[in-house]
């Protein structure tokens, strides 16, 4: 749409001379306006990074509606994919249409009738060919009796409906019809579908992007050099564009969509390759592994390792041993015991004089680590390394008790009383002393901790986020274990591996996730998983039930709460809606409490809570001084309650397979047999299918996978990963184009490590602003 014409001053009358004023000031708007015109360009004469108001031609209402989807620049709205397209593409003759199929017929116009008015109005468009003819039915749309003119060819396309025994098109698309394929824009092919919002309308915005692309799609700057883009087998940057919006068959969609989904991939495999290069540079302490420590662990434990965790621990171990810091992830199911794994790799820090420390997210969590380490490291005996060469790689042996001054003997000995060390578990000094850093700790033992930690006296640290905060200095930060990795930033993350001098670092998380997500989210950490269950772990009973049938379930929990046991109840929601017919956890609560169960005790616990309310009632639940715990999704990942057999899941349906696995995991960590009640009467099919296979299967890699394909990745964490690339175009699921695009990356990082090469300029560029955007989004 072209813009008004703006009148020039010799072209406006002269005013009359008893109308002569003094000329009026020009208001901001006119100015504005004024120098919007000035700054119209063709489109042959505009960049990637010009506004949609430079454009000559384009109305300012258009604009704007581009403006509130956040497209604002002509590369906005090349990368502003169709959402998806209707394939009208298949043209018959009027009289081959079949009735409630989405065809396509091209036809003259042989009359046009507006019948009706006011809201009942009807336009009738026949169209004809030399099989047949048929009406085109527009409701509402006066205008189209004046678009549309007796003896036009146009192209229809849409739904064939029947009405009093004549097949018909409802509302269907149309445009004038041209013989060239090329011009067909809203029919006639595989028509793009774009997001919308109030004010876009869906012809006119597809023919400004038709125009956009017409003209800069192929002068679009390709980022990947033509020996990389044949080695991928690939399209060129500016035909992808080109087909993504306007695809001339589905196999030229598909190869669009592999093309700009393998950038994606790219962009995030050079970035995390190439902070794995920069982590492998650093120099750090190389550990000398103790086996005669290792063993002494493995002979105290109540257990016997499984294959899973001692594949792991060597892969720890060979890392630990190498000059540069460890990156590794750590994952496994719940119950697979990662905490040993880590300890393992903990004590090998302390036999190497070093410190460790564990991050965890919340403060019971944090209790229940150091609770853990104290119990699987308190007979470990650790001969102490004296001194360290300058290298970091050889110890000297010598009692270096001998060695402390009587105040230094002194301040140990406080330590190992505030961290509630018998003189059985020193051990004559080879103790292991792990100390707990929360904020519920005194004034002056808090004190004495921080200082204990910068000497060197304290050996393992378990905190929550207070481990990174400025007063935290440790003396020498061997490792860094982090737990329940996708709670934290990598902000946070790296702070606390900055505490040390490039320590080794080991994450975990009992999410178990797909390949494409690991080589996504934790492309720059080396993978260990632990796929197998400790024997003697009972499987969980898992079971599907109606509504109907809670009075069922309300027997079982009172049989498991009188023989001892313990319940959660999950709700989805923490207060009433209106929308949701489900009980929210404080109808729950006060259900349960004062009329289904009123002689038993129940607790509360939900998101608004502060997180020390929400601690103390997880304290109090794990004490058993409540029978039952009604929770929402706030529920830790991780919490160990041995005592807690039962959870019950109501509207299981609202919530990812992931997520019901995880919480089905609260329950199952004792010797008693347990059970995990779903509670739905979702008719859903994708909710059925989800919920089917949890009664099915206990492995979580499987869900996961299930999950992925079901959900998406936005929703696998329930909240998005901190830090995690935002992919439009690529599907997680694709594992193959993520492998090839990480194969891409490595072979030119070997070529050039710092995408430093000519060549390689445009995409050091893409790289870096893809990674700045998933780092602003995180």
């Amino acid at each position: 749409e072209a813009p008004s014409p703006v009148s020039s001053p010799s072209e406006a009358p002269s005013p009359a001379p008893d109308q002569v004023h003094p000329p009026r000031r020009a208001t901001p708007r006119s100015t504005r306006s004024k120098a919007t015109q000035m700054l119209k360009h063709p489109l042959t004469e505009l960049d990637l990074d010009a506004r949609l108001d430079q454009i000559a031609g384009v109305d300012w209402r258009l604009v704007a509606g581009f403006r509130r989807l956040g497209v604002v620049t002509i590369r906005d709205l090349l990368y502003h994919f169709p959402r998806r397209y209707d394939d009208v593409s298949s043209r018959r003759s009027i009289s081959e249409l079949q009735v409630g199929a989405e065809e396509t017929v091209i036809g003259e116009v042989t009359d046009v009738r507006s019948v009706g008015s006011g809201s009942k109005l009807r336009v009738r468009v026949e169209v004809s060919d030399e099989t047949g003819s048929i009406e085109a039915i527009f409701f509402n749309q006066r205008w189209i009796a004046q678009q549309i003119r007796v003896g036009q060819m146009i192209a229809v396309s849409g739904k064939v409906t029947v009405f009093n025994g004549k097949r018909q098109f409802n509302s269907p698309r149309w445009e004038r019809y041209t013989p060239d394929p090329d011009a067909l824009l809203h029919t006639g092919r595989l028509v793009p579908i774009h997001p919308l919002t109030q004010g876009l309308h869906e012809n006119q915005a597809r023919r400004l992007i038709k125009q956009v692309v017409d003209a800069i799609a192929p002068r679009v700057p390709d980022h990947l050099p033509p020996e990389r883009r044949a080695q991928a087998h690939l399209l060129s940057l500016g035909e992808a564009l080109a087909q993504i919006h306007f695809p001339a068959s589905p196999d030229q969609l598909a190869a669009a969509r592999r093309r700009l989904g393998f950038d994606e991939f790219l962009f995030i495999q050079l970035g995390v390759l190439q902070r794995k290069r920069l982590w492998q540079q650093e120099q750090g302490l190389p550990f000398i592994i103790d086996q005669q420590v290792h063993a002494e662990l493995q002979r105290l434990l109540p257990f016997q390792l499984t294959a899973a965790q001692q594949r792991a621990i060597s892969e720890i171990f060979a890392d630990l041993q190498r000059p540069s810091p460890m990156a590794r992830l750590l994952q496994g199911d719940v119950g697979s015991g990662k905490t040993v794994v880590a300890a393992a790799a903990l004590l090998q820090a302390v036999a190497n004089g070093l410190q460790g420390a564990l991050m965890a997210p919340t403060e019971i969590l944090a209790e229940q680590h150091a609770r853990n380490l104290k119990q699987l490291l308190s007979r470990v005996r650790v001969p102490r390394k004296a001194t360290v060469t300058d290298t970091a790689e050889r110890y000297q042996q010598a009692d270096w008790r001998s060695l402390l001054d009587p105040d230094e003997a002194a301040k140990l000995a406080e330590i190992t009383q505030i961290l509630g060390m018998t003189p059985d578990e020193d051990m004559g000094g080879q103790g292991v002393r792990v100390a707990l850093l929360t904020g519920s700790l005194g004034t002056r033992e808090r004190r004495r901790v921080l200082e204990g930690i910068a000497r060197g006296e304290i050996d393992l640290v378990v905190g929550t986020h207070a481990l990174i905060t400025e007063t935290v200095q440790f003396h020498r930060l061997g490792l860094v274990v982090v737990d329940e990795q996708h709670r934290f930033g990598v902000e946070q993350r790296l702070r606390l591996k900055n505490k040390g001098h490039n320590p080794h670092m080991l994450v975990m998380t009992a999410t178990p996730i797909p390949r494409t997500l690991t080589l996504t989210i934790y492309g720059d950490l080396d993978v260990s998983v632990l796929d197998e269950r400790p024997p003697g772990r009972q499987e969980i009973r898992t079971r599907r039930v109606g509504r109907a049938e809670r009075d069922k379930v309300y027997r079982h929990i009172r049989k498991q709460v009188a023989e001892g046991r313990q319940v959660y109840v999950i709700c989805p929601l923490v207060e009433e809606s209106e929308r949701v017919t489900l009980p929210s956890a404080e109808e729950m609560y006060e259900r349960l409490q004062h009329e289904v169960f009123p002689d038993l005790r129940v607790a509360l616990l939900h998101g608004k809570l502060s997180a020390r309310e929400k601690d103390e009632v997880m304290r109090a639940f794990r004490d058993h001084q409540y029978d039952i715990l009604v929770a929402t999704a706030v529920i830790e990942v991780g919490i160990d309650v041995p005592n807690a057999t039962t959870i019950v899941i109501e509207g299981a349906e609202r919530f990812g397979l992931a997520q019901l696995h995880q919480f089905r995991g609260r329950v199952g960590r004792g010797s008693h047999q347990s059970y995990c009640i779903l509670l739905s009467d979702s008719d859903n099919q994708q909710s059925q299918e989800r919920l089917a296979a949890l009664e099915q299967t206990t492995d979580g890699f499987k869900l996961a996978e299930i999950d992925l394909q079901l959900r998406g990745p936005g929703e696998f964490f329930g909240t998005r990963q901190s830090g995690t690339p935002d992919l439009k175009m690529a599907q997680q699921g694709d594992t193959r184009l993520l492998v090839e695009a990480r194969r891409l990356a490595e072979a030119i990082l070997n070529d050039d490590p710092e995408l430093a090469h000519p060549e390689h300029e445009l995409l050091r560029q893409k790289v870096d602003a893809f990674w700045a955007a998933a780092m602003q989004a995180g």
